[in-house]
């Protein structure tokens, strides 16, 4: 057991409260560690004020959330009007409820929000390296949230019960139906039915609730904890403990609080600023936040002319949609080009290449012989998952891209082009050009991550300063 401290019997009340209370829990402790004594490097910029604003979207969503669970009935049967009484509930919250009509719109805004800054989170932390040794924890679980989030997401979405809520979820949870054997089984279970209908609603809303809110909070716990153990990276890439002063305190780094609590609260303000201006002035933003189509109640027997999921999520259904039959012969010919390749390059022996050629040779035969449908499902869900292993593909000698070749910049320019235009093609409806548009796009994305072993080696790097650059502004 610990022993107390004491103070002064003279001491203020405060100091005499927080003593009792240090007593028994570690408040000032924690303070210290994650906030006065925590350094981080001086030379953060405008990049940074993505992590804090997503902590901030959070948290709007929960408080949000709590208020529309108040008032929100997960129920798909019909009312005396013949309205389901889910979307009869969202309407009550927007007509009668005391301001609901300002908290449902902060939350829809809110979960659109929280994918462009933690879309914008993910891409500082690819430009700068921050996924690099000693931060590979740091980058995992991260990856993890930005998976719970998008299931999150995806059962919100179906909860307010409008057109696109119901026709949106029956394509996608007839998408696992594609899963050899054990699919149609797979969409019952999620279903809880034969089609979407009052067990599914149920089940999307203790799930989006209760079950995932807690294991995201769990993961972004994890992922500050993980942070600030190893400390925060910075534009340079340089590890700023590897310069200390004569008390042990890195030069290139300060106090997290009070400069840099400080310096995010002018990221806070002008997010603010952009997410009231939605909130007040465009809570639609022009159907991309609210389809026009889900101000419909759900019918089904009424399917709309074209079903496309929420912006945040159509890079991804944009993939799905490429992989056709024909796309398959490209994905085999990919297969067998890497295989051939790995045989040439690699310095495995006989046994091992002759291990390589056959994993070739079953993976082609799987890939032809099981319906393109499972195989989109499949491409759809690595394109998530194989930004988990990015800690481990990039070779780069240096984490920074200010100190890689020029080249790189204008790689990942077309990177982010390309995922945007991923995005725009999955809003729209299928069409020849667009699908051919959207399978090279595939193609690029996957090429990007799996070739990297190869192409971050290449070029001149620039030399890495042993302290970080600053400018004082």
């Amino acid at each position: 057991m610990a022993e107390f401290k004491e103070v002064s019997p003279n001491a203020p009340a405060g100091e005499k409260l927080l003593n009792w209370i240090d007593n028994r829990f570690p408040l000032s402790k924690l303070y210290k560690e994650h906030l006065s004594e925590y350094y981080a490097p001086k030379n953060f910029n405008f990049w940074y004020f993505f992590g804090s604003l997503a902590l901030l979207v959070l948290v709007i969503q929960i408080v949000t959330g709590i208020f529309l669970v108040m008032h929100y009935k997960p129920d798909a049967s019909l009312n005396e009007a013949g309205v389901p009484v889910a979307f009869a509930s969202i309407e009550y919250i927007m007509r009668d409820v005391p301001w609901g009509w300002l908290i449902r719109y902060m939350h829809s805004t809110g979960a659109s929000m929280f994918f462009v800054v933690v879309y914008l989170h993910m891409y500082r932390g690819l430009i700068y390296g921050s996924y690099r040794k000693p931060r590979e924890l740091v980058w995992i679980f991260g990856c993890a949230i930005f998976l719970v989030l998008m299931a999150e997401a995806f059962m919100g979405y179906l909860l307010p019960w409008g057109q696109m809520s119901y026709w949106g979820a029956q394509v996608i949870v007839n998408l696992f139906s594609a899963v050899p054997i054990i699919g149609p089984d797979l969409a019952l279970l999620i279903r809880g039915d034969f089609v979407v209908g009052d067990a599914t609603l149920n089940r999307f809303f203790s799930f989006h609730v209760i079950a995932v809110p807690l294991v995201l909070l769990g993961l972004v716990v994890a992922h500050i904890i993980a942070l600030h153990e190893v400390g925060s990276n910075n534009p340079d890439g340089i590890e700023i403990k590897a310069n200390k002063d004569e008390s042990g305190k890195p030069v290139d780094g300060i106090p997290f609080h009070p400069y840099y609590s400080v310096h995010d609260i002018l990221g806070v303000s002008v997010f603010l600023m952009v997410f009231s201006a939605i909130v007040f002035f465009a809570p639609e933003f022009g159907g991309f936040f609210l389809e026009y189509n889900n101000f419909i109640p759900a019918d089904p027997l009424k399917t709309p002319p074209h079903i496309a999921p929420v912006w945040y999520f159509t890079p991804f259904y944009s993939m799905l949609r490429a992989v056709t039959s024909e796309m398959m012969y490209v994905l085999v010919a990919c297969v067998v080009l890497g295989a051939v390749l790995g045989v040439l390059k690699s310095s495995l022996g006989m046994i091992g290449k002759g291990a390589v050629v056959g994993a070739a040779v079953v993976v082609s035969v799987l890939m032809l012989s099981i319906d393109a449908k499972f195989w989109g499902v499949v491409v759809m869900g690595g394109a998530v998952i194989i930004l988990f292993f990015l800690p481990w593909l990039d070779h780069s000698p240096v984490k920074s891209i200010r100190y890689r070749p020029t080249w790189n910049k204008y790689l990942y320019a077309v990177f982010v082009i390309n995922f945007l235009v991923l995005g725009y093609l999955g809003i729209l409806p299928p069409f020849p050009v667009g699908e051919r548009i959207s399978q090279v796009g595939t193609l690029f994305y996957f090429g990007f991550f799996l070739l990297m072993p190869w192409w971050s080696r290449l070029g001149e790097f620039k030399p890495v300063p042993d302290r970080v650059t600053f400018q004082p502004h």
